[in-house]
């Protein structure tokens, strides 16, 4: 499953992760917290929490405003 990250840049493209690079991402501790791209659905981003469930994870998401506009706002997604 490929998921979006967050945009840097409102003009630039949201950057494609697979669950796999997502993983490695986790076991080196990079990060815990991903913050992804409003493109993805929501029916994707509760996949995402019950595929890290199955490993014996625990994933957390929410919407995240950054602006009084309707659009304005990214996923945060927490494993631990």
């Amino acid at each position: 499953m490929d998921i979006k990250l967050a945009r840097a840049h409102i003009n630039e493209k949201p950057v494609k992760i697979t669950t796999k690079k997502l993983e490695e991402m986790l076991e080196e501790k990079k990060s815990d917290i991903f913050y992804c791209d409003k493109e993805n659905s929501h029916k994707d981003m509760q996949a995402l929490l019950e595929y890290f469930e199955k490993k014996g994870r625990r994933a957390y998401f929410r919407e995240v405003r950054y602006g009084l506009d309707e659009g304005d706002y990214m996923y945060e997604i927490h494993i631990l």
